[in-house]
């Protein structure tokens, strides 16, 4: 006879399977895989098919209705920076202020300020163009020598770029687990940020060093920069980059500040959706000046931002389909006791968790998702603080990209490795990301 914990692992790990083998062998879109497999989950977990539907309603509906909007209101913002030429004119800028030997911690720092606003794919998209063909600029050699020395200015850009879009808000990830685990946003955002610097170093210009010998590099697909508009000026561009995360930390450092907690306009600054849609409003005269009310410039904008939305919320909201069902089906309980029952650090248990679900679902949000929405009652339980356990999960979360990770093909596309150099070097990446990132939590547990 299966006991009622082991009959909801197998109904976990089976519905998962299923997700996985929809997505990658039967070429499904994720928003269908994941469905599936939330289905399953409830009904081989023995819940009756009307709840198994509700807690799918319920779970998709948490999740466009509040990160959604964060995630919709990035990429928007992107849309605006990509068309405008700003992110491109604030690369190039950098770029040419350092010489060849400076150049792969010029890309790094570009990537980590230019991609904490944006979705990963949109800063991949954005920025990888920009620094491929400053790598055809600064690279004069020839064969393999020349194709590992431009990879070792690439990689680091992709380092940054994983590093914000895994450990810092207001990244959709991060942040949706920031309120699924009642974290400090300000505090993780330190924490955050004070984790990825270091965790991006080491996966980026120093590992780049080891993985990128003897690479060979075909001609990567270019991205069409877009309407040809004049930049605006790089300090404006930098304002617009930077503004929703310096709003987010004013309004949180802020009602630190005895008497200023509460503080009405302190509370609208730090909340996420309020700073992103001021910066879009605020951006939009700022990037485009004049021609801001063409019909060419408006469509333009909102078409880029509509294609890549589409997508991502019908996949991370599948994805919080089956966070919901595995949490109705008592997977949260089922851990909250294990944790317990055999002194699990629930650190390590949520980046664990969180990497079974990134190697199977291959979104490093649709990860975080289903991997804190199963967490709050090890939180509870145990005291650890939520703020590390948001991070050690978002570690998790891109562990290995491999070939069910959309931004797996866009990184080959873009860079131009073949399939298993991507492997070597993509992969390799965001795992040493995952890994550096889960120590230096570790670490900073026994600090804080």
């Amino acid at each position: 006879m299966i006991s009622p914990d082991m009959r909801l692992v197998i109904a976990a790990l089976t519905g998962i399977l299923l997700a996985v083998l929809m997505i990658v062998r039967g070429r499904l879109h994720p928003f269908i895989g994941l469905l599936c497999g939330a289905f399953t989950v409830g009904l081989l977990a023995g819940l009756p098919l009307p709840d198994v539907a509700k807690a799918v309603q319920k779970g998709v509906g948490d999740i466009i209705g509040g990160t959604g909007l964060v995630v919709a209101l990035g990429l928007s913002l992107g849309a605006m920076l990509h068309l405008s030429g700003a992110a491109a004119s604030l690369a190039k800028g950098a770029l040419q202020l350092t010489g060849k030997q400076a150049a792969p911690w010029a890309t790094l720092g570009i990537a980590i300020i230019v991609g904490l606003p944006l979705f990963f794919e949109t800063g991949l998209v954005l920025l990888l163009p920009i620094v491929v063909a400053a790598a055809e600029e600064m690279t004069g050699k020839d064969g393999a020598e020349r194709d590992a020395a431009k990879l070792r200015l690439i990689m680091p850009a992709l380092a940054g770029l994983g590093v914000v879009h895994a450990l810092v808000p207001p990244h959709p990830g991060p942040l949706l687990a920031v309120e699924a685990l009642g974290a400090n946003l300000g505090k993780t955002m330190l924490y955050g940020i004070a984790i990825a610097i270091p965790t991006a170093i080491i996966s980026g210009p120093l590992l780049a060093k080891f993985t990128t010998r003897g690479v060979r590099l075909e001609a990567p697909v270019l991205h069409d920069p877009g309407l040809g508009i004049a930049p605006p000026p790089r300090l404006w561009s930098l304002l617009i980059v930077l503004l929703p995360v310096l709003m987010i930390a004013t309004g949180e450092l802020g009602q630190m500040i005895p008497g200023m907690k509460g503080t009405a306009w302190l509370v609208a600054a730090s909340n996420p959706v309020v700073a992103l849609l001021l910066t879009n409003l605020i951006a939009l005269p700022l990037l485009f000046g004049r021609r801001l009310r063409e019909a060419a410039i408006q469509n333009a904008v909102w078409h880029e931002t509509m294609g890549a939305a589409g997508a991502i919320l019908l996949a991370i909201g599948a994805g919080g389909a089956l966070k919901q069902v595995l949490v109705t089906a008592g997977l949260s309980d089922l851990l909250a006791r294990t944790v317990l029952m055999y002194s699990i650090s629930p650190l390590l248990l949520g980046w664990l968790v969180a990497v079974g679900i990134r190697l199977a679902a291959g979104s490093a949000t649709v990860a975080t998702i289903t991997a804190v929405g199963i967490m709050p009652g090890v939180v509870a339980s145990s005291g650890v603080s939520p703020e590390l356990v948001v991070l050690a999960i978002g570690a998790g979360s891109v562990f290995f990209s491999h070939v069910n990770d959309p931004g797996f093909w866009l990184v080959k596309s873009y860079v131009g490795t073949s399939t298993a150099d991507t492997f070597r070097t993509w992969s390799l990446l965001e795992t040493s990301i995952s890994v550096v990132g889960l120590a230096f939590v570790l670490a900073l547990s026994h600090v804080v």
